[in-house]
């Protein structure tokens, strides 16, 4: 069983020794085309979709995580719906950040009330040439087909039901707002949110798998980290269905007779998922909601 996060720090984390990293996986070319953004936002790409939502119910149910809730965890976020998972997606910074003329003006918005369309709008009406050509109207255009806009994890009121978010993508499934796996796409971000499930004390005494994939913010790696991502969902899904079968009994966010042997079995799985994907370097933690 993994070590409760309430605990010392260093003995929770699973961290793989960094190998010379191999060029990046092919993006395959599927059969239904969905726009995609850079800067933290991803490029223009395809992805098959079998969003057909009957599956859910038996399904993990998956959060992923970057700083701006805009380019990885969108990445991510979509994948994952389109591969009928119920998921959620935050965003862990104190506001939304976006590239803006230089470095030193971002375009800045608050989480949780400013809507994807209200960001592409403005961009495109201060300089539509700069922001296509970086990137980020695609990827705002992706994201408004997701969801209504950017969430910040420390808002989030855990278990309390997200009735307003039914039209959201990947929303079937998770209407209860709790998730069994977290999925962060920088450490710092893993940090966030470990930290921050230990300052809220575990109230729903129910166990979370945090795990991070570390990905480059850019439009190439969010690519290709959407597709790892996905790849380990469903490593973790078939294990999960495995114990559930074997042990004849409710999953009941892996605390009924469903999930035992799962937890112990998250290491394991991440570990082979890591030799595949070297480039992504993952850590992981067994938290509490």
């Amino acid at each position: 069983m993994a070590t409760d996060p309430r605990l010392a720090r260093d003995p929770r984390r699973i961290a793989t020794p960094p190998q010379p990293p191999p060029p990046p996986p092919v993006v395959e070319t599927p059969s239904r085309h969905v726009p995609f953004g850079g800067g933290d936002g991803s490029q223009d790409g395809h992805i098959p979709s079998s969003e057909s939502g009957d599956e859910r119910g038996s399904k993990l149910k998956f959060c992923t995580v970057c700083a701006s809730n805009q380019n990885r965890s969108m990445e991510a976020h979509l994948r994952l719906a389109l591969a009928s998972y119920p998921v959620i997606s935050f965003g862990t910074g104190s506001l939304v950040r976006l590239p803006g003329p230089s470095i030193s003006q971002p375009n800045v918005y608050p989480f949780n009330n400013t809507s994807y369309d209200t960001m592409y709008s403005e961009l495109n009406s201060k300089d539509p040439r700069l922001y296509r050509a970086n990137g980020l109207l695609t990827m705002l255009e992706r994201n408004r087909s997701v969801k209504y806009g950017p969430e910040r994890w420390q808002d989030w009121s855990i278990g309390k039901p997200r009735l307003d978010h039914k039209e959201d993508r990947g929303s079937r499934g998770v209407e209860g707002g709790v998730v069994d796996v977290v999925i962060t796409c920088e450490e710092r971000c893993w940090d966030a949110v470990v930290d921050n499930l230990v300052e809220r004390e575990g109230k729903l005494n129910r166990p979370v798998h945090i795990i991070n994939v570390d990905i480059k913010d850019n439009h190439e790696e969010a690519l290709v980290g959407g597709k790892a991502i996905l790849e380990l969902a469903d490593m973790l899904n078939s294990a999960a269905e495995e114990e559930r079968s074997r042990n004849g009994g409710e999953w009941r966010g892996g605390e009924g007779r469903g999930g035992l042997g799962f937890d112990d079995r998250v290491p394991e799985l991440i570990a082979e998922w890591q030799e595949k994907w070297p480039n992504l370097p993952a850590l992981w933690t067994l938290s509490w909601f």
